[in-house]
This record gives structure tokens, C-alpha cells and sequence, in this order.
């Protein structure tokens, strides 16, 4: 499965930059009407690619994309890529329809990702290979913020009085970061533990099971 680096046409390109409600530099305001009908086939043609998505189903309703993220060069501003929402609905041909967005990122006239969500499931690309569980996102957060003050596996695993298997799979996004855990690598990494807590996608009333 291939989603990424599709050439775009330029009618795609102009239903996904028109965007009635943003005033923006760059944009007169009102924009010129743009005919969104190119995102139909488009946002069908990528999601007749995703193995688990139902051929049966098709986009019927797309509205004007809102902009996540704006491809610039200003400084200060620079963004490598425009990022934008495309809302609409989706559903079986002459049957009762989903509500669906796409976010879709672009770069000239390349897609660079992409990612759907009919009703309250997200479909998008995986990282892991097939077969696998996606890692936790936390994984490659942690390993920046180790990486960053130049903590080893070894030190943090000695500090925390974890094994270095179980810092690896913590880095890697096989071992999810228990409310215990966050509370020993905040005090390594000099971070308070409610922020490594947020970070870790951790309720602020999650338990903490202190060992014994």
C-alpha cells in the first residue's frame, strides 16, 4: 500500500488551497469560486487503496477544506508542506451516509500523507510493518527527550532501577508508560511528572501502583 508521493492535479490542488472562510496572506478574500468536485474521485481513488476500506462506499459530499498547516517559506513562518481538513460524508451508494474527513498533506503537487476518519474510526497509514501493533506514540518522544540531554539506555534504566530491555521497548513503542514509570523517567529526564504524564497521554486521575 502506497499512499504517499501521488502526483496531483492541478484541479485537486485548487479545491484543496480554496479555503472561503480564512483570510490568509496569499489569498484575496473572497477567494474566486473553486468547483471541489475534483476531491470526490480523488479522496475515492485513495481510499479504494487503504486494504481495509469498503469498495462499496464512496465519498458523496465534500465541503471546503480548512487549513491545518500552510507551505511557506517566511521567516519565522517557514512550514515545508500545507496540511488541510476536508470534511464531507461517505457511505453506501443510495444508503444512509457517515460524516468523514481528510487530512490531507501536500507539497507542490506531490501527497506527502494522508489520513480518514468515517464517523469516530481513523483510518490512516501504519508504521509498523503488517501483522505488527503500531508502537505507542510516546516511544519516539521519549527517545528525543533522552537523545537531547545525552541520557544513555544504560543511565536511564540504572536510574530508574529498570532493566535496559524494558528502556528499549519504552524507546521503540512496544511497552506502554505506566503511571510508575513516567513518575521515575520524569525525575531522570528533569521534567515535572504532570507534564510527562500529558506527554504520555496519562488521565491526571490514572493510579499509580507503587512497588512494594
Amino acid at each position: 500500500m502506497k499512499i504517499a508521493d501521488r502526483t496531483l492535479t492541478p484541479a485537486v490542488i485548487a479545491a484543496l488551497t480554496y479555503w472561503p472562510d480564512v483570510i490568509w496572506g496569499g489569498q484575496t478574500y473572497p477567494p474566486d469560486p473553486v468547483d471541489l468536485s475534483a476531491l470526490t474521485p480523488f479522496l475515492n481513488e485513495v481510499l479504494a487503496d487503504l486494504p481495509w476500506s469498503n469498495r462499496g462506499w464512496k465519498v458523496s459530499r465534500v465541503e471546503p477544506g480548512r487549513p491545518l498547516e500552510i507551505e511557506s517559506d517566511h521567516r519565522g513562518h517557514s512550514a515545508r508542506y500545507t496540511e488541510v481538513s476536508v470534511p464531507g460524508t461517505v457511505g453506501p451508494d443510495g444508503g444512509e451516509g457517515l460524516p468523514f474527513v481528510a487530512k490531507v498533506g501536500f507539497a507542490g503537487d506531490r501527497l506527502i500523507r494522508f489520513q480518514a476518519k468515517i464517523d469516530d474510526v481513523v483510518i490512516g497509514p501504519a508504521v509498523a510493518p503488517a501483522g505488527q501493533l503500531e508502537p505507542h506514540p510516546f516511544g519516539r518522544v521519549f527517545t528525543g527527550l533522552m537523545d537531547l540531554r545525552g541520557i544513555s539506555v544504560k543511565v536511564m534504566a540504572m536510574e530508574t532501577g529498570r532493566s535496559r530491555s524494558t528502556i528499549h521497548m519504552l524507546r521503540s513503542g512496544r511497552h506502554n508508560p505506566d503511571p510508575l514509570l513516567v513518575q521515575e523517567i520524569a525525575r531522570v529526564l528533569g521534567m515535572s511528572e504532570s507534564d510527562v504524564r500529558v506527554i504520555a497521554g496519562l488521565d491526571a486521575d490514572s493510579p499509580r501502583q507503587d512497588t512494594p
